[in-house]
């Protein structure tokens, strides 16, 4: 299958006007993708009014490429900044790096289109062809989707305005109106100056509240965290509505993610439990499949975004339940050759339970009987398995002797 360019709405809106506002010359635009397929443009750069690139062509060195970007001028961005600050839910989704759509639509019914229209692009390149564009900055302009797809205030950036000027613009425009909360004067507090809310990074707004005692918190000297705590993690809000259409999640997955995060956080100030930021995606994975069947969830939805089927989900959430995290990824550990005594251990533990060794299947560290195996991790500790179908499952936490893990192996 093609790769397609644009994974989120507003990178796909770009290709979108590309392909059918701009005005270029539509027998150059397959060219160029094939050659944004063919990973043929380095170098590319999106700046005030312009993207740059190197895109490598026939000869040997690559052709300069300068797509130009019509800019906005100061009028159009105050329309723009007021039409967006007229919605709370507009500045609050591009604090968080997220365009709506309704950003776009609310702007087009201003009078002003963030995506190219007409005579908004012009593409140059150092190539003999003078066709506008030729496949070199066709390929350039079809890459800008991925720009946008990571960073969606570069489509403000070619348009001539910062992040952080353009959010002091709104910020300036909500407090004019008296829709957000006081904050500082632009220009130094003098009169006339617009109230602007400079904002503050989440992990400084952490660090000043943990340095503060109790007593400045308005908390008890005693147990303030026991005060403050709810009795359980709270549930997040229904979304309003479903993602765009083709986007790379679902309206219930999020809910499932933000579900899962609020009670690690609850978790974490009750009892000290880690947070398991840390945990590779494997262990993050058994991690989630456990507590979905500890909610008695089926593990159907999981197992489709994770790419794996539920029957290995449930061997992995068993993994984490018996193991515990750090020891998710041991367990299922390659066969290897233990020391003869460590066999021998085994063997004599089967025994004891009146199982022969002559019924025992010997394999590396592994000892089976039936549906019944042990396994000996290189830590010396033993393991109990019964299989499962096909799938051989762990079912008890580990012992160093194995005779604690034989009985009902008849």
């Amino acid at each position: 299958m093609a790769r397609q360019f644009g994974h989120t709405w507003w990178g796909r809106a770009w290709v979108e006007a590309l392909e059918k506002r701009a005005g270029l010359d539509p027998n150059r635009l397959p060219r160029g993708r094939t050659y944004a397929r063919q990973d043929r443009v380095a170098r590319i750069e999106v700046e005030t009014g312009r993207v740059t690139a190197l895109v490598r062509g026939t000869r040997v060195l690559p052709y300069r490429v300068t797509v130009g970007v019509r800019t906005f001028d100061d009028d159009t961005w105050s329309v723009l900044a007021t039409a967006i600050a007229g919605r709370a839910g507009h500045a609050a989704a591009l604090l968080d790096g997220e365009i709506p759509p309704e950003v776009a639509a609310d702007a087009a019914s201003a009078g002003v289109e963030l995506l190219p229209g007409p005579g908004d692009l012009q593409p140059r390149c150092s190539c003999p062809d003078f066709a506008d564009p030729c496949k070199h900055s066709a390929a350039v302009c079809y890459l800008v989707a991925d720009i946008l797809d990571d960073d969606p205030f570069a489509l403000f950036v070619i348009r001539g305005r910062d992040r952080s000027t353009l959010m002091a613009e709104i910020r300036a425009r909500r407090h004019s109106t008296g829709d957000g909360p006081a904050g500082d004067v632009a220009g130094g507090g003098g009169d006339g100056g617009a109230l602007v809310d400079p904002g503050v990074l989440a992990r400084q707004a952490w660090q000043e509240w943990g340095d503060r005692s109790p007593e400045q918190r308005g908390l008890p000297a005693t147990d303030p965290v026991a005060t403050i705590l709810p009795d359980g993690p709270g549930q997040p809000a229904e979304w309003p509505a479903d993602p765009p259409a083709g986007a790379p999640f679902t309206a219930e997955g999020l809910r499932r993610l933000a579900t899962d995060a609020a009670q690690r956080a609850w978790s974490q100030l009750a009892d000290g439990t880690p947070s398991g930021l840390g945990f590779s995606a494997s262990t993050d994975l058994a991690r989630r499949a456990a507590v979905a069947e500890d909610a008695g969830e089926p593990l159907t939805e999981l197992a489709r975004a994770a790419g794996e089927l539920p029957t290995t989900l449930a061997h992995r959430a068993a993994l984490w339940r018996h193991a515990g995290p750090e020891e998710v990824e041991e367990v299922d550990e390659a066969l290897w050759r233990p020391p003869e005594s460590a066999i021998a251990a085994g063997l004599q533990a089967f025994d004891d339970a009146g199982v022969p060794p002559e019924r025992v299947q010997v394999r590396s560290n592994r000892l089976t009987v039936g549906d019944v195996q042990l396994r000996i991790t290189a830590d010396g500790r033993w393991w109990r398995y019964e299989k499962r179908g096909r799938q051989w499952d762990l079912v008890e936490a580990p012992s160093p002797d194995p005779g604690d893990l034989v009985g009902g192996t008849d």
